[in-house]
């Protein structure tokens, strides 16, 4: 799919920051595994963090391709600074743009965008309400002009360097998804606790946490939007985000083939006329043009205000899945080196795997995309 002139330009413009400022820095940010705050302070510098939000409310109002293909380049080049935009401006900015009040944006969204008092972050995943969000368990219970908030989060993305965050709780008790309401939480809230920084696997940089609410005592003037309008909500917010981790791992797959590529020209020239390795190199670049392909369509769609939620499942769940062969399939070739954490390919396989869980695992895209077929054969 072509883009606009405009929209390349961009790209070209996002690939030269990421290699010059974002690039460098990759491999250090997963040895020491803690949040790379001058990055991302370079990253605010450009107006990354308002990327999705209104220019009227301190964004850069891009469209949703463009949106995709800077969350592609800033993975390519190093997945926990992709990660961490991708979900701030996702998860945590996106709510305010779409369901915040006048007061509440004037409030928070300048801020937010800019970076400089923190991120934004999105506290929806709990230990018994993961794929089933529609389980939650924290609680809100209505006080006079005050809502109480019990309960906790877990897996939280950038819950430790956040200004604020948004959340859900159950605030009507009544069976399944429905009842479920969101708020605007700020860190320094009494009651609120961040916990500890999770040691992961992967993206090691990205800053993820628990979160315990023991009696927070919000205002009525943080519900985000009406009550029990919750998980619409984070369902709408969640369609959108399946673009950005769809995104985040075509960068990461992109990562992979460039650095084997590049490994054996240098290194391995004997592999490059063996038919076997060109056969694998087809395969790994036909697949990441395929997965572009469907983020880039889900991403118009969007754009042009049409229905998109199955479209950004089919895009996330391909490019995550790809994402983790052509990690993979790069390791293989390069052979023992790419064991080395010398080459970024054992790092971008670490970090890759997430993207089949986050946003929804592979299983829950599979029954979104299942039901709309069901749906389709039955009317």
């Amino acid at each position: 799919m072509e883009l606009t002139d405009k929209q390349t330009q961009f790209q070209q413009e996002m690939r030269e920051f990421c290699e010059q400022e974002i690039e460098p820095n990759a491999a250090q940010i997963d040895r020491d595994g803690e949040f790379p705050a001058d990055v991302i302070n370079k990253v605010a510098d450009r107006g990354l963090l308002g990327m999705v939000a209104p220019k009227e409310w301190g964004g850069l109002g891009l469209d949703t391709v463009s949106y995709a293909i800077a969350v592609e380049e800033i993975s390519r080049a190093c997945g926990s600074t992709g990660i961490t935009v991708a979900a701030h401006n996702s998860l945590g900015v996106m709510p305010m743009v779409l369901f915040a009040n006048d007061k509440q944006k004037n409030e928070y969204l300048a801020l937010l965008c800019s970076g400089k008092d923190g991120l934004c972050s999105f506290g929806l995943t709990e230990p018994d309400a993961g794929s089933d969000a529609g389980a939650t368990k924290t609680t809100g219970v209505r006080d006079g002009d005050d809502w109480i908030i019990n309960g906790g989060k877990c897996f939280i993305t950038n819950a430790g360097v956040c200004k604020a965050l948004v959340i859900t709780a159950k605030t009507q008790k009544i069976q399944g998804s429905r009842g479920i309401s969101s708020f605007i939480i700020d860190r320094d809230t009494p009651g609120f606790v961040i916990g500890k920084k999770e040691n992961k696997m992967g993206l090691r940089g990205s800053d993820t946490r628990e979160l315990s609410f023991e009696n927070v005592r919000l205002p009525a003037t943080k519900m985000l939007g009406n009550e029990g309008e919750g998980f619409k909500q984070f369902m709408i917010i969640l369609d959108g985000g399946r673009i950005s981790i769809g995104a985040m791992a075509l960068g990461l797959a992109q990562g992979a083939y460039d650095s084997c590529l590049k490994y054996i020209r240098e290194n391995r020239k004997s592999l490059i006329n063996s038919q076997a390795v060109q056969f694998q190199l087809a395969d790994m670049h036909v697949k990441i043009q395929c997965a572009r392909h469907l983020i880039l369509h889900a991403s118009r769609l969007e754009d042009a205000n049409q229905t998109f939620s199955v479209e950004s499942a089919m895009a996330k769940l391909y490019a995550s899945e790809i994402g983790t062969e052509v990690a993979r399939t790069a390791m293989q070739i390069v052979g023992p080196d790419a064991y080395s954490s010398e080459l970024p390919l054992e790092r971008i396989y670490r970090d890759v795997r997430l993207c089949e869980v986050g946003e929804g695992t592979s299983e829950i895209q599979r029954l979104v995309i299942a039901r709309d077929i069901i749906k389709c054969d039955l009317s």
